[in-house]
C-alpha cells in the first residue's frame, strides 16, 4: 500500500536559494512517445529528475532521483520535450511547482535503460576570472595560410592558444555531454576575412561566451573544459582557479573513471565491442578499434573511418569529436538499439584502393561496403546494375572493377539542402577526387538538369560557419574575373569542409606520384 502512494502523482514545491533550485532535469528531446506503464497506468514518456544537489532545496522539498514530471506550475508536460519542461522550469521566478510520480530504482532502469550515470547539477554557479586580453596573427607551417588565435587567462595566467573551430568544437562537445544545459552561442562566423575592429568584436564575444559557461561549476571543472584550458594536470588534477577541494574531487573521479563498452558496426556486418573511456577522442577510439579488425598490412588504418549514423546520412567523426558521446547519446535515441557508430572506407582516390586492397582484411571491407551501396542506390548503376549484382558471388575482384567505374564511387554525395545559388529548389552537392559537383534539385530531392562542376583549381577558399550552420566556397572560372561566393546550407556543413580537406589532399599526393 505504500509503494502505490509512493508511485501516485503528488505535488513538490521547490524555493530556489543561492544555490539554485538544486536539480537537473533529463529526458527525451522530441515530443510525444511510447506509453509505458507505471503502478498500472500508463504514461507518455516524462522527464526525470537525474541529480539533486546534497543538502539543496529540491533536496528539502522531497525531490528525489527519478521522479517523474508530470506538471510544471499546472502546466501539463507528460510526453513533452526536454526544451519545454526546461523552459517552464526556468520562468519559475523563486519557487517551481512540480507534480511528480515517484519511482522505484528497478522501475527507473525499466523506464530509461539507456542511462548509464547521472549528469552533474548546473545550478551550482560562481565567477571565473577567465579572459581573453589578446588575439596574435599567425601562418600555418608549409601551407602559410593565416589563422588567428585568441589567447586565454585564468587568474591572470596564460592557459591556451584556441582558434575559432576549436571553441565550435567545443560547443558541440559540451552540448553532447550536458544535453540539459542551454548553452549560449559563439559569436558569428563570417566566410571572408576580418578587419582588426572585427576579430576585436570576436575576441571580445568568445570571452563573454567562456565567462557564462565557466560560470557553471560542473561544466568548469568537467573534462572537456579543463582540457580546453590547459587545466588537467598529471593524474587528473586541475590548474590555475580551482580549489583544492575541488582538484582532489577531480582526481578522485579520474581514479575511479572506469572503461565503457561501445559497439562498431563494420562494413563486412561484423560487430565489434571496445572498451573505452568517457572522453577518448576519436583518434583513442579508432586505434582501439583497429587492433580489434586485425588488418593486415601497417598502412591500412589510414584509409578507413569512424562515422556516425543517422537517419539520412553517415558523417565521418572529427579529430576532436569524442566517439562515446555520440554512441551513448545516438544509442539512446534509436529504439531498435542498434549502435550509431560505424567503421567505413575514408578515401577519394580509386587507385589508391587498389593498391590498399592487397590487405585481404582492408579489401572485404571495401567489398562489403561497395555491396552495401550498390544495394541502397547510392551508386549510379543505371542499365549495368543486374550484371554488377550477378559478379557480387561469382568474382569478387571483377565485381569490385566494375563497381570501380562507377560515377559516384569514391565520392560523398551530401543530402539535398538550401543554396544562395538558387532562389527556389534545393542543391545537390557531391565531392570527389577532382572537385566538387553542385545539381539542382527540388525541394523534395528530385534530380534537375542544372549542374555545374568545380575543379579543385577553380576553389579558392572553403569556410564553415557555426552560426549559419552553412559551407561556403570562393571559384572563379576565369583569372581575370572577380571570385564569386556560393553558401549551402546543411547540418553536415563541417562535414563538407572536412571532405574537402581530404580530397584535395589525395589529389595532391595523387598528382605527386
Amino acid at each position: 500500500m505504500a509503494e502505490i502512494e509512493a508511485q501516485a502523482p503528488h505535488l513538490v514545491t521547490v524555493v530556489k536559494s543561492e544555490q539554485g533550485f538544486g536539480f537537473n532535469v533529463r529526458g527525451q528531446v522530441t515530443e510525444g512517445g511510447q506509453l509505458k506503464s507505471i503502478s498500472g497506468r500508463l504514461y507518455a514518456p516524462m522527464q526525470y529528475i537525474s541529480a539533486v544537489l546534497e543538502g539543496g532545496p529540491a533536496e528539502k522539498a522531497g525531490l528525489k532521483i527519478g521522479d517523474r514530471i508530470l506538471e510544471v506550475n499546472d502546466h501539463g508536460v507528460e510526453g513533452a520535450d526536454h526544451q519545454t519542461v526546461v523552459q517552464h522550469i526556468r520562468q519559475s521566478g523563486n519557487a517551481v511547482k512540480l507534480l511528480v510520480v515517484s519511482v522505484s530504482e528497478e522501475e527507473a532502469r525499466k523506464l530509461e535503460p539507456e542511462t548509464t550515470s547521472s549528469p552533474s547539477d548546473y545550478m551550482e554557479r560562481r565567477s571565473v576570472p577567465i579572459t581573453i586580453p589578446e588575439l596574435k596573427k599567425q601562418k600555418e607551417e608549409g601551407s602559410g595560410v593565416d589563422y588567428v588565435t585568441f589567447e586565454i587567462y585564468v587568474s591572470s595566467k596564460h592557459v591556451a592558444s584556441r582558434r575559432y573551430r576549436e571553441f565550435d568544437a567545443l560547443l558541440n562537445n559540451l552540448k553532447r555531454q550536458y544535453e540539459a544545459f542551454l548553452f549560449p552561442k559563439l559569436p558569428w562566423k563570417w566566410p571572408f576575412a576580418l578587419n582588426d575592429t572585427q576579430l576585436d568584436a570576436r575576441r571580445r564575444g568568445l570571452e563573454k561566451f567562456l565567462e557564462d559557461v565557466c560560470a557553471a561549476r560542473v561544466v568548469f571543472e568537467g573534462d572537456l573544459m579543463q582540457d580546453f584550458l590547459n587545466l588537467r594536470k598529471p593524474g587528473g588534477a586541475s590548474g590555475a582557479g580551482v580549489s583544492a577541494g575541488a582538484a582532489k574531487k577531480e582526481e578522485s573521479k579520474k581514479e575511479e573513471e572506469v572503461m565503457m563498452n561501445i559497439q562498431v558496426i563494420l562494413a563486412d556486418k561484423r560487430v565489434v565491442t571496445v572498451a573505452v573511456r568517457e572522453h577518448w577522442k576519436t583518434r583513442d577510439v579508432y586505434q582501439a578499434i583497429v587492433e580489434k579488425v586485425g588488418f593486415k598490412k601497417p598502412g591500412s588504418a589510414k584509409w578507413f573511418a569512424l562515422f556516425e549514423h543517422t537517419e539520412t546520412f553517415d558523417r565521418k567523426l572529427r579529430d576532436d569529436d569524442f566517439p562515446y558521446l555520440v554512441y551513448s547519446q545516438g544509442h539512446s535515441h534509436d529504439s531498435s538499439g542498434n549502435t550509431c557508430i560505424l567503421l567505413k572506407k575514408w578515401i577519394f582516390n580509386t587507385a589508391s584502393e587498389v593498391n590498399a586492397s592487397s590487405d585481404p582484411v582492408a579489401f572485404e571491407l571495401f567489398y562489403q561496403q561497395a555491396v552495401d551501396d550498390l544495394g541502397k542506390d547510392r551508386l549510379q548503376a543505371g542499365d549495368q546494375k543486374n550484371e554488377i549484382e550477378q559478379l557480387k558471388t561469382q568474382n569478387k575482384q571483377q565485381f569490385m572493377e566494375q563497381v570501380r567505374s562507377l560515377p559516384n564511387y569514391s565520392s560523398v554525395v551530401f543530402p539535398h539542402c538550401r543554396s544562395d545559388a538558387r532562389k527556389t529548389g534545393n542543391i545537390i552537392l557531391t565531392i570527389t577526387l577532382d572537385g566538387m559537383r553542385v545539381r539542382a534539385c527540388s525541394t523534395e530531392g528530385v534530380p534537375e538538369k542544372q549542374e555545374h562542376n568545380f575543379s579543385w583549381e577553380m576553389i579558392k577558399k572553403v569556410e564553415a560557419d557555426l552560426e549559419e550552420q552553412s559551407f561556403a566556397f570562393q571559384y572563379t572560372r576565369d583569372q581575370q574575373q572577380d571570385p564569386k561566393w556560393v553558401r549551402v546550407f546543411s547540418s553536415f556543413y563541417l562535414y563538407m569542409e572536412l571532405c574537402v580537406h581530404r580530397a584535395k589532399e589525395e589529389a595532391l599526393a595523387n598528382q605527386s606520384v
